[in-house]
């Protein structure tokens, strides 16, 4: 695969969603799509109601532009499109429903649940039709384990889930999201080239410049956010470029702060219910850091340099250094 395409890509998205924000910006602002903040958070969080949000829209738009313009046409590409954009509109839908009905919680879990496996069952659809190897590799050794499609396919559906809502979960503090993706994204691309697989290569880096590109935007202090549209968007990217590389749980190392990230959470809640007690001052575990004095800048340079030595410990385990 050439180097050149993707770095072609990366630019020609990235100047997409910095051309694209500025025009997505004032129009989410005059429809008064605002950030709802939550009252229990960070107080210096607080100041940040009403930014506009959605702007996820912005991620989508850039990516699919050039992913459509740079990558081949085969079953890997439209496994990777249907990951993104179906998980995107899932995405889009609770933000809207959040914003415009005034339901702080978007769509029910029951609807939610619904659409994902509905994207899910559609991708794994398009794997079997490609004759898609149902064995799973366990990282830097040579074992590997068939689970056949009875199980491959659920455990598919089931980890899509799972890794668009600890990318999700990530997003929160101004720069964060959009800084450790595009890190795991740029490690992933060098997978996707190991795996000789051009169109996750090019999905990697059509998604690399569309977050760098809103980053310009969502550094702190954020001029926008990304919302659900932009995370699930994102996360369904990252899930189907595991899944098409054959490189499924790599990720728990590349994507390792978003796997801290949801542990995070299952571990409040956890140990909530069951014991009355916190063990976090607040999760997701960046807000953590916060209420622990840390500024958005210290949180945010921190987690992207843990992601960026997680991104390098992935390669050189999965021999792509």
């Amino acid at each position: 695969m050439d180097y050149q395409l993707l770095l072609l890509t990366i630019a020609v998205s990235f100047i997409l969603a910095v051309i694209a924000a500025p025009l997505f910006i004032p129009l989410l602002r005059r429809m008064k799509f605002g950030q709802q903040v939550r009252d229990d958070g960070p107080q210096s969080h607080l100041k940040k109601a009403g930014t506009p949000t959605m702007g996820g829209i912005v991620i989508i738009v850039a990516f699919t532009l050039a992913y459509l313009k740079f990558s081949v046409v085969n079953n890997d590409f439209y496994v990777l499109l249907v990951a993104t954009l179906g998980f995107g509109l899932i995405g889009f839908l609770d933000d809207y429903i959040k914003i415009v009905f005034k339901r702080s919680l978007g769509l029910t879990a029951r609807q939610k649940l619904f659409g994902q496996l509905l994207v899910g069952a559609v991708m794994c659809g398009l794997l079997i039709s490609a004759g898609h190897s149902t064995s799973i590799s366990v990282p830097g050794t040579d074992f590997s384990f068939d689970w056949g499609g009875f199980f491959y396919y659920p455990f598919i559906i089931i980890m899509m889930m799972a890794v668009t809502n600890a990318v999700n979960f990530t997003d929160g503090v101004d720069g964060l999201l959009s800084g450790v993706s595009a890190i795991a994204l740029a490690a992933y691309a060098v997978v996707a080239m190991q795996a000789t697989s051009i169109a996750a290569g090019v999905c990697a880096a059509a998604m690399i410049g569309a977050v760098l590109g809103f980053l310009v935007f969502n550094a702190h202090p954020a001029k926008v956010f990304m919302g659900d549209t932009g995370s699930f968007g994102i996360g369904g990217a990252i899930g189907a470029i595991a899944i098409v590389t054959k490189s499924e749980l790599l990720f728990l190392i590349i994507g390792g702060v978003f796997v801290v990230e949801m542990l995070s959470v299952v571990i409040q809640v956890v140990s909530f219910k069951t014991r009355g007690k916190r063990v976090f001052r607040m999760s997701p575990i960046h807000h953590h850091f916060e209420l622990g004095g840390w500024s958005e800048w210290r949180v945010v340079i921190s987690f992207w340099a843990v992601s960026l030595v997680l991104a390098a410990v992935g390669l050189f385990i999965s021999k792509g250094l």
